[in-house]
């Protein structure tokens, strides 16, 4: 199969794929196409955390605030899994969780791509990305070597930052805020481990530490460990964010 993500919205994820299907019958999934627009950081947590759940797949992701300008193309390939996109850290949390990335450099000029050639370089995902993906899906994973407009490169990376785990506290930020404004942050999950059902102070105030959101009453504040194992700062059917004033890169100091 190939996978789609983008920050696009509609129409445009329509093209990439009309694209894609006339140049293989792979089996196409959205991943989403609501990303925040221009947020290669967020759009690569959100990756890191779904693309895993899949089987051996081609992945296209575009979130790309540098089309047309010198930043790379990229294929990665990691394990059984292989990742479409821009040079621009986009693809790397969840290369790492698939596999030892191995980076190839897509050259945009090359015959393969007549989408190219004209003055106007702003649809990469579909001059270039999407038929990209389609020649590596019928290719294969294993043998990006012998494609001969890709060759060995380095690349662009990004990390999230560590939290520092001490005795009586955490001390880490908040890495994205989700469509129903759970905070999550870096903070792994297990230092709440023997504490629900009991209080933690975030950045210096109590807070219940529960299971899951209905432990506490509707409006009422609290944090819980999330899906992806770390802690998340949440309201019961309302806005974490807004309830502890954070935003993506704010800072959290979970004291226990």
């Amino acid at each position: 199969m190939i996978t789609l993500a983008s920050d696009f919205g509609t129409p445009y994820p329509a093209a990439m794929k009309a694209v894609i299907c006339s140049r293989t019958d792979a089996r196409l999934v959205d991943v989403a196409h609501d990303l925040p627009r221009q947020d290669p950081r967020t759009a690569a947590f959100w990756l890191r955390e779904v693309l895993p759940w899949f089987p051996p797949a081609v992945h296209l992701a575009v979130i790309d605030p540098g089309v047309g300008t010198e930043r790379k193309a990229l294929v990665v390939r990691a394990g059984e899994h292989a990742l479409v996109g821009p040079d621009n850290g986009v693809l790397l949390p969840a290369a790492r969780r698939l596999g030892e990335p191995e980076a190839f450099a897509i050259d945009p000029d090359h015959e393969a791509f007549p989408g190219t050639d004209g003055e106007g370089r702003t649809f990469d995902g579909r001059d270039v990305f999407a038929p990209v993906a389609a020649a590596v899906h019928e290719a294969g994973v294993d043998e990006l070597e012998g494609i001969e407009w890709l060759s060995a490169t380095d690349h662009a990376d990004l990390r999230f930052p560590d939290p520092e785990v001490r005795e009586r506290e955490a001390v880490g930020e908040v890495l994205v805020v989700d469509g129903f404004g759970n905070a999550i942050t870096n903070v792994p999950g297990d230092v709440l481990d023997g504490r629900f059902g009991g209080d933690v102070a975030v950045n210096g105030t109590a807070v219940p530490a529960e299971r899951s959101y209905a432990h506490v009453d509707p409006g009422e504040r609290l944090v819980t460990v999330g899906s992806h194992g770390n802690v998340e700062l949440a309201v019961n059917a309302g806005r974490g964010d807004e309830a502890f004033g954070v935003e993506a890169e704010s800072p959290v100091r979970v004291s226990y």
